[in-house]
C-alpha cells in the first residue's frame, strides 16, 4: 500500500456488520476522501462483549526505534514473529475503509493514482494492530497488515490489505481468539477478485484536497 485511504462509508453499516451496540447507528462521523499517514483514522477497537470506534494515529513504532519513521503497514509474513511489532501484536483492531489509493508509473512524467475498492461497494475491513490508551499518549498508533497482491491487482501494487469478511472480522476483534488462530487468519483474507480498481484524478496527490470527486473514475479514452 502506498499510504492513502478513504473513509466515507455508512458507519451504521459498520456497526451492523460487526455487531457493535454501544454506539447508536446515527452517530455521525465525518466522511474523509483523502486520509494520509500520521493523521487520525477511525478504527474499531475490541472490548469485552462489544467494540468501539475511536480515532487513532496511522503509524506506529516501538520506543527503541525512535530514530526511524513510524511504519504504517506490517507484512503478514513477519508481523506475528518479528521483534518490531512484538509489543502490539496482541492488540488487534480493524481499520474499515471505503477504499485505498495506489500510484502507478504509466510512462508519464507523473504517476497515475488508482482507487481500489470492493466491487459490491461494501467497506473493506482491514486487519490492524496498534497501541491505544483511553487517555491518548504520544506513542499511540496503529498499522494495517498487508499481504502479497495476487491476480490483476499486481499491476497496481504488489501489496494489499489483509481484508476480512464480517465473520472473520468479528473473530479477529474477539479478545478470546487464540494467537495461533489469529496467525492463520492472516492467510484467509479476501482475494483480489473481490476488488476493482480504476484511474482517478491526480488531485488526490495533495493531502489537502477532499471531496467525492477524488474517488470518481476518470473518463475512459
Amino acid at each position: 500500500m502506498c499510504g492513502r485511504v478513504a473513509q466515507f462509508m455508512s458507519w451504521a453499516e459498520i456497526y451492523h456488520l460487526l455487531n457493535i451496540h454501544n454506539l447508536p447507528p446515527g452517530t455521525p462521523l465525518e466522511p474523509r476522501f483523502n486520509i494520509a499517514p500520521t493523521t487520525q483514522v477511525q478504527v474499531v477497537l475490541p472490548l469485552e462483549g462489544d467494540a468501539r470506534v475511536a480515532p487513532v494515529r496511522w503509524g506506529w513504532r516501538p520506543h527503541w526505534a525512535a530514530d526511524r519513521a513510524a511504519p504504517i503497514n506490517a507484512r503478514s509474513e513477519k508481523v506475528a514473529h518479528g521483534p518490531f511489532f512484538r509489543a502490539i501484536w496482541p492488540h488487534r483492531m480493524l481499520c474499515p475503509v471505503s477504499g485505498w489509493f495506489e500510484w502507478v508509473d504509466e510512462g508519464e512524467k507523473r504517476k497515475q493514482p488508482y482507487f481500489i475498492r470492493r466491487r459490491d461497494g461494501a467497506p473493506t475491513l482491514c486487519a490492524s494492530i496498534g497501541q491505544v490508551h483511553e487517555e491518548p499518549q504520544d506513542g499511540d498508533g496503529f498499522v494495517i497488515i498487508t499481504a502479497d497482491a495476487l491476480g490483476g491487482m499486481v499491476d497496481v501494487h504488489d501489496r494489499r490489505p489483509v481484508a476480512f469478511s464480517p465473520a472473520l472480522a468479528r473473530e479477529w476483534l474477539d479478545p478470546a481468539t487464540p494467537r495461533e488462530r489469529t496467525e492463520e487468519m492472516l492467510g484467509a483474507g479476501e482475494g483480489p477478485d473481490v476488488f476493482e480498481w480504476y484511474r482517478v484524478d491526480r488531485a488526490v496527490g495533495n493531502v489537502r484536497n477532499q471531496g467525492a470527486h477524488l474517488v470518481e473514475p476518470l473518463p475512459v479514452g
